[in-house]
């Protein structure tokens, strides 16, 4: 496995995660209703707890972009 690889790997990765992140602000906020109703079938959760959760898995899942893949890719870009 080369360098230019796991370059480019990490590259479609970051890209992939973010449009992952992005389609899921967009649904919370555009369509939450349709998303609490979904969630509601399985969990019973108040307005505040059902933006708390998804606030705090929004945060957490861009930390762990942030963590996994561009900081490697950084470090990639200035180690080259």
């Amino acid at each position: 496995m080369n360098v230019d690889f796991v370059h480019r790997f990490l590259l479609w990765s970051l890209a992939l995660n973010y449009a992952v992140l992005f389609v899921w602000f967009f649904v919370f906020v555009f369509a939450r209703g349709w998303l609490q109703r979904l969630h509601g079938r399985w969990f019973r959760l108040s307005d505040a707890s059902f933006d708390a959760i998804h606030y705090g898995g929004m945060a957490a899942y861009k930390l762990a972009i942030l963590f996994f893949n561009l900081v490697p890719f950084v470090v990639l870009c200035l180690a080259g």
